[in-house]
């Protein structure tokens, strides 16, 4: 019999590439989402579970309908501009949420979590690679409710023994180079996909948002990873926690970051066309520079990013040109 895992948040971006991923190694992804932000054409590779991680009597019922080896958990709110205004939102959603869904994992015996955390748990710490054991100082609600939820994982884990894996990751890019899904949000805040409708003549121009930052051309820095590469780590800490290798965090990243500046330059490259732009000002909340090692999990396990930041834009122009969803 297949095993199946529940995929919190698997209609959107990042968790549709993860379902892929998780139907390649073998497993069925169920996907559990209330399609606020995700897209239910995403949803290709397992069924779909439609439910709201607020109400923990839905999340319950479809555990013990599945019966999963373990839960990845991807939903959640992710602006970092809104975390700044709605502070509010981003911790009854997403630590709410992750509250209720730790309990109703217990409840049904699943005792495996792999979750998606974030870099800006670290909030801006310039001129350092983080790594895992880097201080955490989040300057933001986001950053801020996904380390609550890093540690409410630790507590669980100490108290009714969960075993979780974390992923801590910045800027994720690219699309599935098959095609089948991509990147789309509305509204859309991410820079490649904002820069390749620029390009296309869907926006007017892209906005750089800061040109003043402490970096070498002024705009903002970041480490970009490929979404198949993040997906495909994803899978092997699921498979650590069904070793039995216990609970673990991971930071990944290729350990190089690119200004907005230079992301541009390779867009006009990989695109052979202009990319327009206007200069905005800075957005609250922003860390001027964020880069992210990955040496525990090259050396643990056997992870490392085999897609650049060209194959990132190439599979985002692709999918962009014949947009899916």
């Amino acid at each position: 019999m297949p095993e199946h895992v529940l995929v919190t948040g698997g209609a959107g971006y990042i968790g549709a590439h993860a379902c892929k991923a998780l139907a390649r190694a073998g497993y069925v992804p169920v996907c559990f989402d209330n399609l606020s932000t995700g897209w239910e054409a995403a949803v290709k590779f397992g069924p779909l579970e439609r439910g709201d991680l607020m109400d923990a009597a839905a999340i319950r019922a479809a555990l013990a309908r599945w019966k999963p080896v373990a839960v990845m958990h991807f939903a959640a709110l992710s602006l970092v501009g809104d975390s700044m205004t709605d502070p509010g939102r981003y911790w009854r959603v997403n630590v709410g949420g992750a509250l209720n869904l730790i309990e109703a994992c217990l409840a049904e015996g699943v005792g495996r979590f792999v979750f998606s955390s974030t870099c800006a748990t670290y909030g801006d710490q310039d001129g350092v690679v983080l790594d895992e054991e880097t201080p955490q100082r989040p300057i933001n609600a986001y950053g801020a409710s996904k380390l609550a939820i890093e540690q409410m994982l630790g507590n669980f884990g100490a108290s009714h023994g969960l075993q979780s894996v974390i992923f801590r990751y910045f800027n994720v890019a690219g699309a599935d180079p098959e095609g089948e899904v991509g990147e789309r949000h509305e509204p859309e805040t991410h820079l490649i996909p904002l820069m390749l409708d620029a390009v296309e003549g869907k926006r007017a121009a892209l906005t750089v948002f800061g040109s003043d930052y402490a970096t070498a051309d002024g705009t903002c820095l970041r480490d970009y990873v490929h979404v198949t590469d993040l997906a495909e780590a994803h899978v092997r800490g699921l498979r650590w926690l069904q070793d039995g290798r216990g609970s673990r965090v991971f930071c990944l990243g290729t350990g190089t970051g690119y200004s907005v500046r230079e992301v541009i330059d390779h867009a006009r490259v990989v695109t052979n066309r202009a990319v327009p732009i206007v200069e905005g000002a800075r957005r609250a909340g922003d860390a001027a520079a964020l880069v992210c090692g990955s040496a525990r999990a090259r050396e643990e396990l056997g992870w490392a990013p085999e897609r650049g930041l060209d194959a990132m834009i190439r599979d985002a122009w692709r999918w962009s040109q014949g947009r899916g969803f």
